[in-house]
């Protein structure tokens, strides 16, 4: 089985490139975005523990950049005390925010990919080809990550924010035999639904730019 970066590569360096720019950037700040909203429901952890800052080795750890150097995919991880929290439904709050920016980063790619298309059309090759992968891969990842976050099986966004909703979900996770379910229902969800989700993000980025170019037309 070739190594996921030098297949990409091999098809274009700018994607390997855009690859690995795109995935630890939406993952600081998928991370920094849970820590912002943790401060501001009154938890204080993220920043005494030195958690908000734009250092990727901080935030995904060595672990998780070894899995990302072997398999193109990783994770991020920020340290909050939820007994902190302030407002009922902080916990919800703090945890859709990772997601939020992944669906910000993604709009803010697909509208500089759309005017990148429509208005840089002078530029010679390969910036003009490179810009449009660069941005392209962005669109791609970020919306990937904000619905595949949202899956509600732990340790995924979307299980915290279903419980602090739900007090029987929130229920079914704990105890031993929560763990185990817990493990099994993510190994399905990544090993089956996540290739499905990654089929949809890149259809959906695809036909969102075309779409975007054919306002302008």
């Amino acid at each position: 089985m070739d190594w996921w970066l030098a297949k990409y590569w091999s098809i274009n360096p700018m994607l390997a490139v855009a690859w690995v720019l795109w995935v630890i950037v939406s993952v600081v700040l998928h991370e920094l975005g849970h820590g912002l909203a943790a401060i501001r429901r009154g938890d204080d952890t993220p920043r005494l523990t030195g958690h908000m800052t734009w250092n990727p080795m901080v935030h995904m750890g060595g672990w998780s950049l070894i899995m990302f150097a072997l398999f193109g995919f990783t994770w991020g991880m920020m340290p909050v005390d939820p007994s902190r929290f302030r407002g009922r439904y902080a916990d919800a709050y703090v945890a859709f925010a990772g997601p939020m920016v992944n669906l910000a980063l993604f709009a803010l790619c697909t509208v500089l990919a759309v005017l990148w298309i429509v208005f840089a059309k002078g530029v010679p090759d390969p910036l003009n080809s490179n810009m449009r992968i660069l941005l392209t891969v962005g669109v791609f990842i970020n919306i990937v990550l904000f619905l595949f976050n949202l899956l509600p099986v732990p340790p995924l966004d979307g299980w915290r924010i279903l419980s602090n909703f739900s007090r029987p979900y929130a229920r079914l996770w704990q105890g031993e035999n929560g763990a185990v379910i817990g493990m099994i229902a993510f190994a399905l969800v990544f090993f089956v639904i996540g290739g499905r989700i990654a089929g949809f993000g890149m259809n959906l980025a695809g036909d969102i730019i075309a779409s975007g170019v054919r306002l302008f037309r």
